[in-house]
């Protein structure tokens, strides 16, 4: 969060306008960068309101905690208050989206969402986003998985009035979403005294932010339940228009032979494989048609393993992108392309007959087969030639067509502990954006260190699975493979770095001597040992995650240096160019960086290079309490 005190602190903070500099320092603190002017400005229209109304309530002593961040996602609630129920004398917590809006209606299609004239897209309705917060909360933080009644949820729209949000009301309301308008100043201040006593809130909101955060819900842990029996994830935010967008985009198809393309972008851990899974699930318990793609034979390989472990039908939803090179025009109501930026120019290969050489672009492919083809994709995780699935690419190919093209992107991101700061200091480091590499200044979500030796950071790995936690190793592509081990024999230790050696994880789909067949190398417990490459990594994600950065890539004088005769990556070719080297062997450390959920460990082989990780990430295992 980026502050807490009691109401009557923070309206005197209001007051003396002390209270935005603070939020604005603290931001920067936490974000690595300044907050927008638009964010500035709500906060000066809308927290003064939120604590003139809990003064006026008698509620001065209840706890304020402001820009709340979610656990394990970089969502923030504007306010959450923390006191006491004035009938049960126990913590009682009301989450609060505190919005300027003076007008909106809902969408025509959906009461979901709505539309106010800033936007030029449907956003959700305030009641469901404040709703998805509370039941969010529930579900990943101790101090109310128990209690889910101990919280409340309420949309103050405090420059509307009933008449020009009428339409809003239509959505379902209850304990964890209700709307009120400033017109209905009244009414909401009954509301936070029926939830919130006179009493100081310290106490419950120690206990809040105390509270023993939920491990996060494996994607590949759930996805059997997701698909055949109910819905395991909240949805939040862009992610729930996301899921919105194409189930209306379904409704319309069926009641008017209706075709139309959805793209759904988003960095790394925005969600975008929970949103494919999520949707297959409700489209699979609804009748519709609609099956699972992607260009990954390990996350394609896994899903049929766990999501359709017992029900064969379940496991044949899920294919690949070359799957469709003879399917029939608008055979499937929906394809879900999970992983799309994996796209590539043909589906043929080596072993297509030559019946099946159409010479069709495999975009067009996935748009034909499907009334409704929804494509989820992070340009940025393009890691091979040839791949080429961009928004661009897509909407061309729709236009093409004469297809409208819907796109949704996803800002908030879950993956590294929802560390937007992370993230930015990865692709800092590795020159994806400009400004060049910062120092890593620790926040409460990422853990990052860096290890002298492979041997420090297995071990430290080692020590974390034994606490529980799930831990993995990866590394660049510049080892030999053997990719044929005799039957009996052990997987030879091809990664080498001095004294320590270890092998790669295993080349195929058939376990080798203990340890499990590549598409279940980053699920499967069995998988810590080997060292994982970006293939195998890609799509997935794990507690810890060791990275090993191998001679590709080495820091010289005050840049980055890529050596392709380092990489013994066969994909690339002396056709591949060295700027698509360069690009996409940072994009393959960007991946690696970006798989760990709690914490990053980090190795160079290079010399130079260490030493400059030392300087920018400012803690190394030595001196890390194990």
């Amino acid at each position: 969060m980026l502050f807490r005190d009691s109401a009557a602190a923070v309206a005197a903070e209001c007051l003396s306008g002390a209270l935005f500099f603070r939020l604005t320092e603290q931001f920067v603190h936490m974000h690595g960068h300044r907050p927008g002017p638009s964010e500035v400005r709500s906060w000066e229209r809308s927290i003064p309101v939120l604590a003139s109304a809990l003064n006026d309530a008698g509620l001065g002593q209840v706890e304020v905690l402001l820009e709340y961040g979610l656990p394990l996602n970089s969502k923030r609630a504007d306010a959450v208050l923390a006191g006491v129920h004035p009938e049960t004398g126990l913590p009682s917590y009301v989450v609060v989206e505190l919005k300027q809006w003076g007008g909106a209606e809902p969408d025509e299609d959906d009461p979901s969402l709505c539309r106010i004239d800033a936007y030029a897209r449907a956003v959700l309705n305030p009641v469901d986003q404040v709703r998805g917060y509370c039941e969010y909360l529930v579900s990943f933080n101790g101090a109310l998985a128990e209690h889910q009644d101990r919280i409340s949820g309420v949309a103050y729209l405090h420059n509307a009035t009933d008449l020009t949000v009428s339409g809003l009301f239509e959505a379902e309301q209850d304990q964890h979403g209700q709307l009120f308008t400033g017109a209905r100043r009244g009414e909401f201040i009954d509301f936070l005294r029926g939830r919130l006593g006179p009493e100081p809130g310290a106490s419950a909101a120690d206990e809040l932010v105390s509270g023993k955060i939920g491990p996060s819900r494996q994607l590949m842990a759930v996805a059997a339940q997701e698909v055949r029996e109910r819905e395991q994830f909240v949805l939040l935010d862009e992610q729930r228009i996301a899921y919105r967008t194409v189930l209306n985009a379904v409704r319309r198809a069926k009641q008017s032979d209706h075709k139309e393309v959805v793209v759904v972008t988003g960095g790394p851990g925005t969600g975008k494989s929970v949103i494919a899974l999520s949707l297959l699930g409700e489209l699979y318990r609804q009748g519709t048609t609609a099956l699972h793609a992607t260009g990954s034979s390990s996350f394609t390989t896994t899903m049929r393993k766990v999501a359709g472990a017992r029900k064969r039908e379940v496991k044949d939803l899920f294919k690949y992108f070359n799957s469709f090179m003879t399917a029939e025009r608008n055979s499937l109501d929906v394809l879900i392309c999970d992983e799309a930026h994996r796209i590539r120019e043909t589906s043929a290969n080596r072993y297509t007959s030559a019946s099946n050489r159409t010479g069709k672009a495999q975009i067009e492919e996935l748009i034909d087969v499907a009334r409704v083809p929804v494509f989820l994709l992070d340009e940025h995780q393009v890691v091979r030639p040839g791949e080429m699935g961009t928004v661009a690419e897509i909407e061309a190919a729709a236009a093409k067509k004469g297809l409208s093209c819907q796109v949704v992107s996803l800002d908030s991101q879950f993956r590294c502990g929802g560390s937007d700061a992370y993230l930015r200091w990865v692709v800092r480091l590795l020159g994806l954006e400009p400004g060049g590499p910062v120092v890593w200044e620790p926040d409460d979500k990422m853990q990052l260190m860096l290890a002298e030796s492979p041997q420090e950071m297995e071990a430290f790995l080692d020590d974390r699975r034994t606490q529980g936690y799930s831990a993995r190793m990866s590394a660049g592509y510049c080892w030999k493979w053997t990719k044929k081990v005799p039957p009996g024999q052990a997987l030879p230790a091809d990664v080498v770095v001095g004294e320590w050696a270890r092998p790669w994880n295993v080349f195929g789909d058939r376990a080798v001597a203990g340890a499990p067949p590549a598409a279940l190398w980053a699920t499967d417990p069995a998988g810590f040992g080997q060292v994982g490459c970006v293939y195998t990594a890609q799509g997935f994600e794990y507690d810890w995650s060791g990275v090993i950065i191998g001679p590709d890539l080495v820091w010289r004088d005050d840049r980055w240096v890529t050596d392709r005769t380092a990489s013994k990556d066969p994909v690339f070719q002396k056709s591949t160019s060295d700027a698509d080297v360069h690009r996409l062997i940072r994009n393959t450390y960007k991946v690696l960086l970006t798989r760990g959920m709690i914490g990053t460990v980090v190795y160079s082989t290079d010399a130079e290079t260490r030493e400059k990780l030392r300087e920018l990430t400012g803690a190394s295992l030595g001196l890390a309490a194990v």
